[in-house]
């Protein structure tokens, strides 16, 4: 596949908000809000970045990815979607106990799904096993996973930071998804964890801030966090919850709710309006 760049990149990106957006309505549950915060990342991944084979998803030399914020499975199963690991049309089928897309990533049934998460705190130690074990192994790929401002709440993300900078595994690149919001508000007003940044370079990781939606700022840390040796890189990405539909964006509210008839309507009019203005220009 050639490579995306620029408003392609965004075009694609949008066009995974609003598959999403329909999944969720259509399951009448779901977690929006990080799905739209994290869609960018996401499409630079699949599009740009990752070594990887939608025709052959167990495939030895592919990278590996994590969704350590796994609620925000639609996002994800919309780029597989793009990226042609299963058809489109299954979107449609999220959440159905008659269908392989359940509400968190299941590495059984979706493919290109490497590991099966949801259970917050937990999909970074998962993403260090896989760098580490390319690394007792002699091989090449590289492991990146997404988490959430409000999942590294949970202690065991610290406990993978120390493991991962012990290894020096550089093979191993984080996004941090800072949207300031989680489940029961702003995460300032939960548990505050700024400076993000700071706390993560004293646990000896490589640390790269970025506007999460500046697909150049995206693409550069990439490049930069394969050009670091000796540490793990987190990319510390400022984004904003509900990304691309009014009505959503910066509401904590969206966390985890599906929108009705007409809230769909005015987030598909908004998202659809956002890739005319991409395509025409």
């Amino acid at each position: 596949m050639e490579k995306l760049y620029g408003k392609d990149l965004a075009i694609m990106a949008n066009r995974a908000r609003l598959l999403a957006v329909d999944a969720i309505h259509r399951a009448s549950s779901g977690h929006p809000g990080g799905s739209l915060s994290c869609a960018d990342a996401l499409t630079a991944l699949y599009f740009n970045e990752m070594n990887v084979d939608p025709t052959n998803p167990g495939w030895d030399a592919r990278d590996r990815f994590v969704l350590s914020k796994g609620h925000c499975a639609p996002a994800l199963y919309a780029v597989l979607a793009l990226r042609g690991y299963f058809p489109v049309e299954d979107l449609q089928q999220l959440r159905s106990i008659h269908a392989h897309l359940s509400g968190h990533p299941d590495m059984r049934h979706v493919p290109g799904v490497d590991m099966s998460t949801g259970s917050l705190g937990q999909g970074l130690s998962a993403a260090v096993g896989m760098a580490l074990a390319a690394k007792h192994q002699g091989k090449t790929f590289r492991t990146y996973a997404v988490l959430g401002d409000g999942e590294i709440e949970e202690g065991q993300i610290w406990e993978a930071f120390m493991a991962a900078a012990k290894w020096k595994l550089d093979n191993l690149c984080a996004f941090i998804d800072v949207n300031g919001l989680q489940i029961d508000g702003a995460t300032a007003d939960v548990m505050p964890s700024e400076p993000i940044d700071r706390k993560v370079e004293a646990f000896n990781w490589h640390v790269i801030k970025i506007d999460g939606h500046d697909f150049a700022q995206i693409l550069s840390a990439l490049a930069e966090a394969r050009q670091t040796k000796g540490q793990p890189t987190a990319i510390v990405m400022k984004t904003v919850k509900g990304k691309g539909v009014s009505f959503m964006e910066n509401q904590a509210g969206w966390h985890g709710k599906a929108p009705n008839d007409e809230q769909f309507a005015q987030a598909k009019a908004d998202l659809e309006a956002q890739i005319k203005k991409l395509e025409e220009n």
